[in-house]
């Protein structure tokens, strides 16, 4: 992004509107157009002490069209376009480290996080940490290592925390989609000023799209709740995205969308090159962006159009879009066919069911 590229490029009411008659965007579309298994839930299934009403929400688009440019410059720029301020936190990244598979792409690329961590401490942040934990392969050491992570976190003296076997803590839940009234989660995430979610934009063989909220599952530890998080899935899939996600409340997100993963996502899929990335310090507002940009109508993915409901904004005329035109930056992902619904255009509502047993993701 150059030095004197516009950065402040809001949707206009009427350009929402006009998008929303022709795609469905909306949450009073929503409500109309989901109608699977969240919708069966009672009225507010959350406790509105807990979670003030969404507000207004900035989301910052920025190009990059690979892994070994000045990342860490386009890390700041997108940062510094959200407002985010992180002097004197404790920051911990969560990235999409799934399974290790040299020919894919599955997960975050470990180049962007180093360079997140670097713009980090550049930002003032008073310490970083990346942690995760895979909810596929059992050995988070291997898919740490193997994909390059550890080594480039050395370089930038960065420690790797693996969630599935760290220290937790009890927490009760605020809301109830699930039956499941608990969580527990690390400490290392719990004692974190701020918690960044970093997924990998891709789709979802069960959920359609996974991105910063559905990234939250790797933060439940694999040594209580199994794997694939089996315990999650057996909750219901949908309902835990909602669940976890406004359990942990990661208050920024960052979108790896340089290169992603369309069809049998989100670990069998193709790489589709869509050549940005998404920031934003409401994650409800950046997985509405990113879906839009993966020609998905966010309103019919059922745990995004429930999450905007409380949790953050997913109505576009409240999202100020920065950097990058949103409708110009549009790369349709290939989709299941189970999920051709969800694309931006086509009359239908999203897919209901949800398997007892899944793929993380």
């Amino acid at each position: 992004m150059s030095e004197d590229q516009p950065l402040h490029r809001p949707i206009s009411r009427r350009r929402f509107l006009m998008r929303s008659a022709q795609v469905g965007l909306g949450l009073t579309a929503a409500g109309i157009t989901i109608g699977g298994i969240l919708a069966q839930q009672r009225p507010r299934p959350w406790d509105p002490n807990a979670f003030p009403p969404p507000g207004k929400a900035r989301v910052a688009i920025l190009k990059a069209s690979g892994y070994n440019g000045d990342l860490e410059r386009t890390v700041m720029d997108g940062l510094k376009a959200i407002g985010a301020d992180v002097r004197g936190l404790s920051v911990l990244l969560k990235p999409n480290m799934v399974e290790f598979d040299r020919a894919s792409v599955i997960n975050t690329d470990p180049r962007l996080v180093a360079a997140t961590v670097a713009a980090m401490k550049r930002l003032g942040a008073r310490l970083v940490t990346v942690a995760e934990g895979p909810g596929h392969r059992r050995d988070t050491q291997y898919v740490a290592s193997s994909s390059g992570l550890l080594d480039l976190l050395r370089d930038v003296d960065t420690p790797f925390v693996d969630l599935n076997v760290a220290a937790v803590a009890q927490r009760t839940l605020r809301t109830s989609y699930t039956q499941l009234g608990e969580l527990w989660l690390p400490l290392p995430v719990l004692q974190a000023d701020l918690v960044v979610s970093m997924p990998k934009m891709k789709t979802h063989h069960w959920g359609g799209v996974t991105l910063s909220l559905k990234n939250m599952f790797g933060v439940v530890p694999g040594r209580i709740y199994g794997w694939p998080k089996n315990v999650l899935h057996w909750a219901g899939l949908q309902q835990s995205i909602v669940d976890v996600a406004a359990a942990v409340q990661p208050r920024l997100a960052i979108v790896d969308g340089i290169v992603g993963m369309e069809g049998d996502g989100p670990i069998k899929g193709k790489p589709i090159a869509a050549g940005h990335l998404v920031f934003g310090t409401d994650p409800v507002a950046v997985d509405a962006t990113s879906a839009f940009l993966m020609g998905v109508d966010p309103m019919r993915v059922e745990y995004l159009a429930e999450a905007a409901r409380f949790l953050g904004q997913g109505s576009f005329d409240q999202i100020t879009q920065v950097g990058e035109d949103l409708e110009r930056s549009v790369t349709p992902f290939r989709l299941r066919p189970e999920f051709q619904a969800l694309r931006t255009g086509t009359a239908g509502a999203s897919p209901g069911g949800d398997p007892a047993h899944a793929a993380g993701g």
